[in-house]
């Protein structure tokens, strides 16, 4: 293969990134899944490690050592951003597609996407990308995607998330918020300056912001479906949502349009319990009645799903309490820390203009 730069087209298609930090539980499955891509053209699968202190590493030196399409990178900084960012500078493909380590992507998912955007030159779609499709793996994974089926588990956006597609149907809705993984022209990624090393979550959401500001288009293909798994445990999941509610606060500073009003309501959640438990009435009384209201839906709603949870059923409200508290508790933790910096910031000019003048 030529190097990039070598000032010939590019032999390799398609450059994928995957970020691996301590998945050797699923990482088997999915790079199988990967190497089982359909397409016509040449691939190249970069996995970039973030150190991982369990058997990741030596499984991805295995898989290279078995398929010249794998390279194993190094990724020192050990956050997601940084290591996609590690990949985007040794890829050689003209177009970039990211995959997460614990995600099975159908067999064409890469030839889709590919497809989409060679037909799309005139139509301002730069990220062409699947609705991501929860499996569970264990009891209490089984449970989170029982709850991820619902309009309150998905803050509201569960009608967003068609199932998988089998065969070659070419629905498309477009995507404003909520974005997983998928595929652009090596172009694009390089004129927006890859992955902001800021967010080391929410990383897709706050660059999917940045390309609807300049005018680009993100579609989704349901036939692009990926499987993932959630977590497994109310303590992962409660760590998750509230990374998840941190940095969606931080790219909803940088960028007010990205957040759907849905999310809203995690962060109304948590403010009615915080303001039961103010010793004023005209307060507290108002709270009391905004919990109980939501306890008695979600208790609603999981009674709804019972023909189809079984024994999970009496688990759903613990699940669905874990996410929305999390979420909202990092939203407000997350806009305490960054709004009074953004305030300092904004106004820090102003008295040097003053001087200068």
């Amino acid at each position: 293969m030529r190097e990039e730069g070598a000032g010939s087209e590019p032999e390799v298609s398609v450059s994928v990134l995957i970020p691996v930090l301590n998945e050797e539980r699923h990482l088997r499955t999915a790079a199988a899944a990967m190497q089982r891509q359909q397409f016509d053209g040449l691939l190249e699968f970069l996995f970039v490690d973030g150190r991982s202190t369990d058997a990741s590493r030596a499984i991805l030196e295995e898989l290279a050592a078995a398929d010249p399409r794998i390279r194993v990178l190094d990724n020192p900084a050990r956050r997601t951003a940084a290591g996609l960012n590690v990949a985007l500078r040794a890829a050689r493909g003209r177009y970039i597609a990211r995959m997460d380590a614990h995600s099975v992507y159908p067999e064409r998912y890469l030839q889709r996407g590919v497809d989409r955007l060679e037909r799309g030159d005139d139509d301002g779609v730069v990220w062409v990308t699947g609705p991501q499709l929860p499996v569970g793996d264990g009891p209490w994974s089984e449970r989170v995607v029982l709850a991820l089926t619902s309009w309150i588990g998905r803050g509201g956006e569960a009608d967003k998330w068609p199932g998988a597609v089998d065969g070659d149907a070419q629905d498309e809705f477009p995507l404003t918020t909520s974005v997983f993984t998928g595929v652009w022209r090596r172009a694009d990624v390089d004129r927006l300056g890859g992955w902001d090393e800021g967010w080391p979550v929410n990383q897709d959401a706050e660059m999917a912001a940045r390309i609807l500001t300049t005018g680009g288009r993100i579609v989704c293909r349901p036939d692009m479906g990926a499987q993932y798994v959630p977590r497994d445990s109310p303590r992962a999941l409660a760590r998750q949502y509230g990374r998840y509610g941190f940095y969606r606060a931080k790219t909803f500073l940088r960028h007010p349009s990205s957040l759907p009003r849905s999310r809203w309501l995690s962060v109304g959640v948590v403010g009615a319990l915080l303001g039961s438990l103010v010793p004023v009435r005209l307060i507290s009384w108002p709270s009391r009645t905004a919990t109980a209201v939501y306890l008695a839906a979600i208790a609603a709603i999981s009674a709804r799903a019972a023909p189809r949870a079984g024994r999970h059923t009496i688990f759903l409200p613990v699940v669905y309490v874990t996410m929305h508290v999390s979420w909202g508790v990092g939203f407000l933790l997350s806009l305490a820390k960054h709004l009074p910096r953004r305030a300092a910031l904004q106004a820090w000019p102003r008295p040097l203009e003053r001087d200068e003048a």
